[in-house]
């Protein structure tokens, strides 16, 4: 049922970035369902994570050890990436990024940053104003994604900063606040880290991935796909897991029963990041409103999981219909052969794809005339 179109990139066809990532040694066979292309879109943003897009078609990259930034503009008769621009460096772990009313927003653990006017000088970018400067400083889980959300609030993780702690009020949570940094809120707590969040087309629902604890196992605690259904609800962390794993350090006297529960559960270490819902026209309609999942994959497990992209099918209601891998070949048997971090749809309706093992962006089409009747 899986059959697949397969990408391998050719070493010598791929310029710098080759020199500077060694991982392409062992560049990935990467498989995709029937009808769907993957290629590359660029090779030259190491360690790339979150991803963004401007009014105006640039695509933006936070990264993580690279301190940097990017925009990458214009696309070229085979797909690929024309332009590519440092547009911020020597920042903090800048991984998250979005973009509102013509300014690129970004994450540095502490403080998020705000660049005015971006898309008209990405040759000579804007010195950025501060929006905040007063989240912890904590850099365990204090990377951040973010994103602007349907009520024109800039939504903002706060991970717990530890494995598995009380880690007080500051932390385990996700907040809000209005654009220049005021009107903070909390919208929900007992979240040990997402790195990846988005709000169902509609019903304007905010979903996010959540990461469980390390020390418990291969196989427990899941990592899960969350909804929320009313502001302030509490997921558990450090209390309880995955909606039915009770701690054993901090679980003793709370039922999981008394958390918001999972909408989906998604296997224990499997490092779920980035997720969108699709909106886009290009994929076919059983896409329509799907969300994807960036598996990046695990690092303390005896045989390695994750290390894909998963699709999950949502009904109208909010409720879970299936999931099944989507973009795989990330593994060679127990070998990394890369980590994808974050999903995006393009305007035109493709599915750009961010792996910062490589420093790749994948770009994932579809050919509809050839299988029209791909579900």
């Amino acid at each position: 049922m899986f059959a697949s179109r397969v990408w391998k990139p050719l070493i010598g066809l791929l310029g710098m970035a080759v020199a500077a990532t060694s991982a392409f040694a062992a560049a990935p066979a990467l498989k995709v369902p029937p009808g769907f292309h993957v290629a590359v879109y660029s090779d030259a943003v190491p360690n790339a994570r979150e991803i963004a897009l401007g009014t105006h078609g640039t695509v933006f990259v936070g990264s993580f050890r690279a301190g940097k930034v990017y925009a990458l503009s214009g696309m070229d008769a085979h797909g690929r990436a024309e332009h590519v621009y440092v547009i911020a460096k020597n920042l903090e772990m800048p991984v998250g990024v979005a973009f509102h009313d013509g300014a690129l927003y970004v994450s540095a653990v502490s403080r998020i940053l705000k660049y005015p006017g971006i898309e008209q000088q990405l040759a000579d970018p804007p010195k950025p104003v501060v929006v905040t400067d007063k989240l912890p400083a904590k850099t365990q889980h204090g990377w951040r994604f973010i994103a602007l959300g349907p009520d024109g609030k800039l939504y903002v993780p706060i991970g717990a900063p530890c494995n598995i702690c009380e880690p007080g009020p500051e932390f385990a949570k996700i907040i809000r606040m209005n654009p220049d940094g005021s009107g903070w809120q909390t919208v929900a707590t007992g979240i040990r880290n997402t790195v990846g969040f988005d709000w169902q087309p509609g019903t304007h629902a905010l979903w996010f991935t959540n990461n469980g604890r390390d020390l418990m196992g291969d196989d427990v605690p899941d990592d899960t796909l969350n909804r929320i259904d009313k502001l302030g609800e509490n997921f558990g962390y450090p209390y309880c897991h995955a909606g039915n794993v009770p701690d054993p350090e901090f679980g003793k006297g709370h039922a999981c029963s008394d958390y918001a529960q999972p909408a989906l559960h998604l296997g224990a270490h499997v490092a779920a990041l980035g997720m969108r819902f699709y909106i886009g026209q290009m994929f076919p309609p059983a896409y329509h409103g799907a969300i994807f999942v960036a598996e990046h994959g695990s690092w303390n497990r005896s045989r390695k999981s994750g290390y894909r992209v998963v699709v999950v099918h949502v009904g109208k209601d909010g409720k879970v219909l299936s999931s099944r891998p989507f973009l795989t070949g990330f593994l060679d048997g127990q070998k990394s052969l890369g980590r994808p971090v974050d999903v995006q749809p393009l305007r035109d309706g493709s599915l750009l794809v961010s792996d910062d093992y490589n420093g790749v962006i994948y770009r994932v089409t579809y050919e509809k005339a050839r299988h029209a009747n791909q579900e």
